[in-house]
């Protein structure tokens, strides 16, 4: 099994997204067209303390106790529907300074095999890698309208990146004093603009703050600017009214409630970090090589999509215990509830007349309330033929 796993000629990335693939498949039927498929992409620390000769190990910042350790980032991918997250490709990311390599690189790989391409890789810059992830998920037929990620991965030339690949993005920003955006023919950055509508006579929002769109511009390699727009929200960071975070989107249609909704959907790589660390043992791996290594991310992610399939079998937030996979169709996020809501409404209304015509208006309404049943629903009720 060791000898499997060391094999570098094995593509444990395609394989992980044929199977996220397949399970995706799988969970169609039961995803309400309305809902907002997204990617999410987040890297975590790969530790390694003990090891003194794996190859492309390196000297990692942990953000968390703000040291340096030894080990690796785990670049991971993961596409979402808003219940069930799947993992669909990684990246095991050693350092781009040469100087902070402990392990150094093979020198009898050759880059034009798998095993070689994956060593160059893993030496790049993250954000061009994070790309590529993306590139192959869809070449290998995943698809998603938006890309969620953190302020580590967020800048203008990542978001246009990501447009020309048709995808929106939606990420928190750094508040950072050296990326300026264009609002209203002067450039600002991000805290100068925050004072600017502070400043104004805007009035705040009950989950937000100030919301506004600007100008990003890109500088191309023939030395022209390349803009376009891109949506700010500025959030309230836990209620401290001298902090802010800062959301931002390329999808200008978005309400700024919808964006924060939706970048809260990021937290659930989060939670697959959490279980794949705790319980599958992410990085308690007594592998030595980097081949290995990468394969042992790869069984660790089929591993959780098992998990994460047999608990969309098993509870689904939406339903009421498998009445859900038995109609084998998606329950609409609003549409039944509006159903509902006005079905009560007409009710209440007819009690309050009292009137003697109320057994006919009350079929009347149930007939309307029917026709507006999912087919499936009905079918299961013998409502329609």
């Amino acid at each position: 099994m060791r000898n499997y796993l060391n094999d570098g000629r094995t593509n444990w990335q395609r394989l992980i997204c044929l199977i996220a693939q397949a399970l995706i498949k799988y969970l169609r039927p039961f995803i309400h067209t309305h809902r907002r498929l997204a990617f999410i992409l987040d890297d975590t620390l790969f530790t390694r303390d003990t090891a003194k000769k794996t190859e492309l190990l390196a000297r990692t910042f942990d953000h968390d106790d703000q040291v340096y350790k030894k080990g690796f980032r785990a670049l991971t991918l993961a596409w979402s529907d808003g219940d069930t997250l799947v993992p669909v490709d990684y990246a095991l990311m050693s350092s781009k300074d040469a100087k902070n390599r402990i392990g150094g690189a093979s020198t009898n790989q050759d880059l034009r095999t798998l095993g070689g391409r994956r060593r160059a890789q893993a030496v790049r810059k993250m954000t061009d890698v994070s790309v590529e992830l993306i590139k192959q998920a869809m070449a290998n037929g995943l698809k998603a309208g938006y890309v969620l990620c953190d302020s580590w991965f967020s800048s203008p030339r990542m978001f246009l990146a990501l447009k020309r690949l048709g995808l929106d993005t939606i990420a928190m920003v750094k508040k950072s004093s050296k990326v300026h955006y264009l609002y209203r023919k002067r450039h600002y950055s991000i805290p100068a603009l925050y004072k600017r509508l502070a400043s104004s006579k805007y009035h705040t929002k009950a989950n937000y703050r100030y919301a506004c769109v600007v100008q990003a511009e890109v500088e191309q390699p023939d030395g022209s600017i390349e803009s376009f727009p891109v949506r700010l929200v500025f959030v309230s960071n836990r209620g401290q009214s001298d902090r802010f975070l800062v959301l931002a989107t390329t999808k200008q249609s978005l309400h700024p409630e919808e964006i924060i909704q939706m970048y809260g959907r990021r937290w659930q790589i989060e939670g697959y970090f959490k279980i794949a660390k705790q319980y599958l043992r992410l990085d308690r791996s007594q592998v030595q090589s980097y081949d290995g290594l990468c394969a042992h991310i790869a069984v660790v992610m089929m591993a959780y999509d098992i998990l994460a399939w047999r608990q969309r079998q098993e509870a689904d937030v939406r339903t009421l215990g498998d009445l859900f996979y038995i109609m084998n169709e998606a329950m609409p996020d609003l549409a039944l509830t509006q159903d509902l809501a006005w079905l009560l409404e007409e009710l209440n209304l007819i009690q309050a007349a009292g009137t003697a015509e109320m057994s006919s208006a009350l079929n009347n309404i149930m007939v309307q309330f029917e026709t507006h049943l999912p087919q499936a629903l009905a079918t299961q009720l013998g409502i329609l033929a």
